[in-house]
C-alpha cells in the first residue's frame, strides 16, 4: 500500500507499484501492431515480413512498397547516391519534383562523396554543372551548400542519416502513410505522464527506456 514520506509526496512502494502494473492488461495483438507499425515505417521490410509470418500480424501498407523504400534508404546510407536517385524516381518520380530540397541534398551528398574519395576535380565540375545552377537563386540552399561543404568532415554520417530520415518521410507522405512510427510517440506520452505523476507521488520512474529499468522510487529530494 502507499506509504507516507518525509515530504508532501506520497510514496508508492515497489511491491504495490508492481501489483498495479500487473493489473494493466495489454493485448498481444495490440503490441504486435505497434511492432509492425515501427518496422514498416522505418523501412525494415525483411524484419516486417518475418514478423508477419511469425506473429500473423498484417501490415497496414503493402510490403512490396516497403521493400522498394528500404532499397532507396540503403542506397543513401551506403553512399550510392546516383543509384538512390534512380531507385527513388522508379518508386515515385513526383517525390523529387515535390521536394526540391531533397534533390539538392542528394546531389550535394554525391559531391561530398567525390571529395571523400579524393576526386576533387570531379567534385568541382559536378558542383559547377549540376548543383550551383539549380540553387543560385535560392539563398537558403546556397547557405546550406556553403555550410555543409565546409563542415562535412565534422558532420560525418549524421548528415547522411538526416537525409535518409527526410527521404523516408517524403516517401511515406506520398503513400498517405504516417511519417513517424507510433512507438516513439507513446514513449513521449509516457514521459509526460510520469512527469505529471511525479509532482504528487514518488514511484519507480522508468529512467532507462532501452531496458525499462526503473530509477529510485524513494528519492524525495526533488
Amino acid at each position: 500500500m502507499d506509504a507516507a514520506g518525509p515530504s508532501s509526496k506520497r510514496v508508492i512502494m515497489d511491491r504495490e507499484w508492481e501489483r498495479r502494473l500487473k493489473d494493466v492488461r495489454l493485448r498481444e495483438v495490440d503490441v504486435n501492431k505497434l511492432v509492425m507499425n515501427y518496422l514498416v515505417t522505418e523501412g525494415c521490410a525483411e524484419a516486417a515480413e518475418k514478423f508477419r509470418i511469425e506473429s500473423g500480424t498484417e501490415p497496414d501498407i503493402d510490403l512490396a512498397t516497403v521493400f522498394e523504400r528500404g532499397a532507396v534508404l540503403r542506397a543513401v546510407k551506403s553512399c550510392y547516391v546516383k543509384e538512390a536517385i534512380e531507385k527513388l524516381n522508379r518508386l515515385d518520380p513526383t517525390i523529387l519534383v515535390m521536394n526540391p530540397q531533397i534533390y539538392f541534398r542528394l546531389q550535394h551528398q554525391r559531391m561530398i562523396e567525390m571529395i571523400r574519395t579524393g576526386e576533387m576535380k570531379a567534385a568541382v565540375l559536378f558542383s559547377e554543372n549540376e548543383i550551383l545552377p539549380g540553387i543560385e537563386n535560392n539563398l537558403d540552399f546556397l547557405k546550406e551548400f556553403i555550410r555543409t561543404t565546409t563542415l562535412f568532415p565534422i558532420l560525418g554520417v549524421s548528415q547522411c542519416l538526416k537525409l535518409v530520415s527526410e527521404i523516408n518521410a517524403a516517401i511515406l507522405t506520398n503513400q498517405n502513410h504516417e511519417k513517424e512510427p507510433k512507438l516513439p510517440t507513446l514513449l513521449k506520452m509516457l514521459i509526460c505522464i510520469q512527469n505529471e505523476l511525479d509532482e504528487n507521488a514518488a514511484f519507480p520512474l522508468v529512467s532507462h527506456f532501452t531496458t525499462t529499468s526503473p530509477g529510485d522510487p524513494y528519492d524525495l529530494s526533488l
